[in-house]
């Protein structure tokens, strides 16, 4: 707790002192003083705990509770007046980090409100510059997935044609086996769009007719051997043309999504060839960092069954030899659930591993990498591969986890479930029995993986299941019983909750937004300047202000004071623009200016209506106060209905547009929304001030 926190949580004390004294001594007043003490209390203990934002929050309530224990016009005007210096208060709050950088300290903040208080506006790419990344689409790596995708297509096919399955659902694993006795479908590691079809001397060859191989004519080649027993399959160019064309775009879209959904960043994303190039405006390094982090993943979710009946590791490391062995690789052994016997009790196994310690000057990266090249070399059995799982150690003194290296699993190469079965992920704090504050993201299958998901669980319960994201296992739990209701949860590695929460958000964004078609890697990365020229930025920049300003000084040479009652409900509808723009943390582009600028025009347009009626009444013989009610009164549905169909222009704008369109639409739906505050809650509050706090008045000097 700082010195400052200390200091405020006394003047909190001091204020419930003060609250109760008076409360006890003016009956009168006891509702709001009471309950003013009441908040001046908990803002104490906010104060006092180094809660930030619900001591800000708690601030505004106890001075808007002692304001409404005044004599002040009358509780209605005090409640609204209250209200509104709330606001201010808190938009001061979030807006005062930006304001200390753009007047470049004369206005300075407090390091320790600086810490607690996230929310910035920074000028956008046009204004400042930013960061310009290159990412290239593994292409090939998305023509492999296309034939990977005909390989299962094939092989369902080829059950069905030999009467081993039906149905629309995929064949069992027992299937498989059985069509193996008759037919090979193999995808070759180095030929990333061939298929072989073998035919065993069990099968008969007349079943692959002209039908079957229509099926798959239409984006494949073919070509039979001499002795008519085996085929081989490769994709056309046109359509590999198409996969590559495919996978670039929908990893355009991807990325924009996930970007958007980071905030408004008024990022630019664009692709040349086979590379797509984002360009983000700011300096802040350690946003970018994230940025990367979340760009970069593929987010591509698996489920996959483990194959612990087979102690395939056990036979390597049998035949393996010491100097073939990267350096810090062993094989270990552990016991792993393998089903359930004729009693219903659990079935255990004796399995060996491979485990790869990292080295000391190692990063995690470079071992998996090291790992995946002596995996490379290895012959996994017919529909086996292997996976890798990142292995961390706790120290027992800190409970800190560190990464220690990596483990391997033979897992069965078809996923049950991926990503695309998944309809909706969120992370969740995990409030289990023993649990210390983690998260965890929660899964919701679609109808299909549901379903599939209750077969897959129902008949293996009591065996491990692999949750694979980007081709690292993220867990194997074990099936304790069947799981019905389509949903499931993927833990989070690390122990420390913070890590857990940041952790699992991100996989939350990108799990939401879609996995990419193919990887993608960083080609090139460098900072950039400005997109527009200083004359430009400087012209906008000026244009805007000359044009706000040129609007108040009409309003106050019409109006009068009426005017100046507008003058004051536009700068406060600026302000609080600027200051839900920082909580979102904008990036402000000459767009956005725009934006700001024609709201401030639209909320003049409010005030106008609201004077201009109040003239009427005025006219009509009225004393201020009516005049001012009435006019309210009756301008309220034109101002309503005026602000409506500009603000579902922004909706439809922010709901399709993306980048500087998206951030305008954001800045004009802030805009409207606030104009419609400040219009009817602010400038009446300063109204009813003028008319009834300052005696009767006989005139009201309106233009």
């Amino acid at each position: 707790m700082t010195q400052a926190h200390q200091i405020i949580a006394y003047i909190f004390a001091a204020f419930f002192v003060i609250y109760v004294g008076i409360g006890y001594l003016k009956r009168a007043k006891r509702a709001p003083l009471w309950l003013g003490a009441i908040f001046a209390a908990a803002g104490g203990g906010a104060a006092w705990s180094d809660s930030f934002w619900p001591m800000i929050l708690l601030a505004t309530l106890t001075l808007s509770s002692g304001l409404a224990a005044t004599e002040l016009v009358d509780m209605g005007w005090r409640v609204r007046a209250g209200l509104v210096l709330s606001v201010a208060a808190l938009g001061f709050t979030s807006l005062w980090p930006t304001l200390s950088t753009l007047t470049n300290n004369r206005l300075p903040c407090p390091a320790w409100v600086q810490e607690r208080n996230e929310f910035r506006l920074v000028a956008g790419l046009d204004l400042r510059g930013g960061l310009r990344l290159v990412y290239t689409v593994d292409v090939d790596e998305a023509i492999k997935d296309k034939r990977d995708h005909y390989y299962e297509e094939m092989r369902t096919a080829l059950a069905k044609l030999y009467g081993l399955h039906s149905g629309d659902e995929a064949p069992t694993e027992a299937t498989l086996v059985k069509l193996r006795e008759l037919v090979k479908v193999e995808a070759p590691r180095g030929a990333a769009k061939v298929l072989r079809l073998t035919l065993t001397d069990k099968a008969d060859p007349n079943k692959i007719d002209t039908r079957f191989l229509d099926t798959f004519r239409g984006d494949l080649t073919f070509a039979q051997s001499a002795d008519k027993k085996s085929w081989e399959f490769s994709i056309k160019e046109e359509s590999e043309s198409g996969i590559r064309e495919r996978a670039v775009n929908q990893a355009r879209e991807i990325i924009l999504r996930r970007v958007d959904e980071l905030g408004l960043r008024e990022a630019s994303v664009s692709t040349r060839d086979e590379d797509i190039i984002i360009e983000i405006p700011g300096k802040d390094e350690k946003d970018f960092a994230t940025i990367r982090d979340i760009i970069s993943q593929t987010a591509r979710l698996e489920f996959k069954l483990l194959d612990d009946d087979d102690d395939y590791m056990g036979t390597v490391a049998k035949d393996a030899k010491a100097e073939s062995l990267p350096e810090g690789l062993e094989f270990l052994r552990e016991n792993a659930p393998v089903g359930l016997d004729e009693n219903g009790d659990q079935i255990n196994k004796q399995v060996t591993y491979a485990y790869l310690k990292k080295g000391e000057k190692e990063t995690s990266r470079d071992a998996l990498q090291r790992m995946r090249e002596w995996a490379a070399t290895l012959e996994p059995p017919p529909d086996r591969e292997i996976g890798f799982e990142l292995a961390r150690v706790t120290d027992p003194d800190t409970q800190q986890e560190t990464e220690d290296g990596w483990r391997t699993y033979l897992l069965r190469s078809r996923a049950e479930i991926t990503g695309d079965m998944v309809r909706e992920a969120a992370a969740v704090p995990d409030q289990g029995q023993g649990s210390l504050g983690g998260w965890y993201v929660a899964l919701t299958f679609t109808d299909q993986g549901g379903r599939i998901f209750d077969r897959i669980t129902t008949a293996n319960v009591k065996r491990r299941f692999a949750i694979i994201l980007d081709n690292r296992v993220e867990s194997t739990p074990v099936i304790l019983t069947r799981i019905a209701g389509g949903n499931a949860s993927i833990t989070m590695g690390s122990g420390d909750p913070q890590i857990q929460l940041r952790d699992s958000r991100n996989l939350e964004l990108v799990l939401r937004s879609g996995a990419l078609p193919a990887p993608i890697s960083p080609s090139n990365e460098q900072a950039i300047g400005p997109s527009l020229g200083r004359d430009s930025i400087r012209l906008g920049v000026q244009g805007a202000v000359g044009g706000a300003f040129l609007v108040l000084l009409f309003m106050f040479v019409y109006y009068k004071r009426g005017g100046l009652i507008a003058d004051v409900a536009v700068g406060f509808n600026l302000f609080l623009q600027l200051a839900v723009l920082a909580t979102f943390g904008a990036s402000m582009t000459l767009p956005g200016i725009a934006g700001l600028a024609l709201t401030m025009g639209m909320s003049v347009d409010a005030n106008v209506l609201i004077n201009e009626r109040i003239r009427e009444e005025l006219k009509s013989g009225k004393s201020p106060r009516a005049a001012v009610e009435v006019g309210y009164s009756k301008a309220l549905s034109a101002i309503v209905d005026g602000q409506l169909t500009t603000l579902i222009s922004g909706v439809v704008l922010a709901q399709y547009g993306t980048g500087p369109i998206k951030g305008f639409a954001v800045t004009l739906i802030v805009g409207v929304t606030i104009s419609i505050f400040t219009a009817l809650v602010v400038s009446r509050v300063l109204f009813d001030l003028w008319v009834r706090g300052f005696g009767r008045l006989k005139t009201l000097d309106i233009g």
